[in-house]
């Protein structure tokens, strides 16, 4: 008796733990593909989960910081979603490659074709941001779910450190060191340049290797030429 009461008060604990902790993981969330290295691009997922049983999301919306601007934001198909990207003026205007731009991407809304994320179902939606700011560790990024009852929950708080992760915590994108290499540019420019040299010492070594040929062909030339000229001075000098 005393063995069934304290399994079924640790099934009911356990019942407990799992509703309290199942909030915190069924938040809009957004993880990188690879890394995601100030003043790289990176492609990001964020997760949005169907936190309802009775209705589905049929609409998300993600803000791009305002205070970190990033001037390429190319969103990826995503089966049985349209997607509307909207641009704004920057009171700033950035740099990038060696070019000004005064608009970027403000916003990035998937809007469902059909049934939308179901009840007990996840989805991803990629994008791919870039250049990343160097001057900050982590972007935030409000979003907005719709759901098919037109219940909207907004994933707008901003979590503090050192403080309790709020009811509707805003997606944050922590951002790696600065790798030097900048989504690989540096590195394609080192390999381009390592391939032009390899190509000009490689025709450098064709045009050595014609030259010494046409060379060695006018020595056989004149070597054939000397001996001929020897045989008939002979012949002559016999002749005679």
């Amino acid at each position: 008796m005393k063995a069934s009461r304290i399994a079924a008060a640790a099934a009911a604990a356990g019942t407990a733990v799992l509703a309290l902790s199942a909030p915190a993981f069924a938040h809009v969330s957004v993880q990188p593909e690879g890394p995601a290295a100030k003043g790289g691009y990176a492609v990001v997922d964020f997760k949005v989960p169907n936190e309802r049983d009775n209705a589905s999301t049929t609409k998300v919306e993600v803000n791009l910081p305002a205070d970190h601007p990033i001037a390429s934001v190319m969103p990826q198909p995503v089966p049985g979603w349209k997607v509307e990207v909207t641009k704004s003026k920057l009171a700033k205007p950035l740099t990038m490659h060696g070019e000004k731009i005064d608009e970027a991407v403000t916003k990035v809304t998937w809007t469902a074709d059909g049934k939308g994320i179901e009840p007990g179902y996840f989805q991803k939606f990629p994008l791919s941001l870039g250049a990343l700011p160097e001057n900050t560790d982590e972007l935030v990024f409000k979003a907005v779910q719709t759901y098919s009852n037109k219940e909207v929950v907004r994933w707008i708080e901003v979590p503090q450190e050192g403080k309790d992760e709020p009811e509707n915590p805003a997606p944050v994108l922590e951002l790696s060191a600065a790798t030097g290499d900048h989504h690989g540019t540096a590195s394609a420019e080192n390999t381009a340049e390592k391939t032009e040299k390899t190509a000009a010492a490689k025709d450098s070594g064709d045009d050595s290797d014609t030259t010494a040929r046409v060379l060695g062909v006018v020595g056989i030339v004149i070597g054939v030429a000397g001996v001929a000229y020897g045989v008939l001075a002979g012949r002559r000098r016999t002749a005679a």
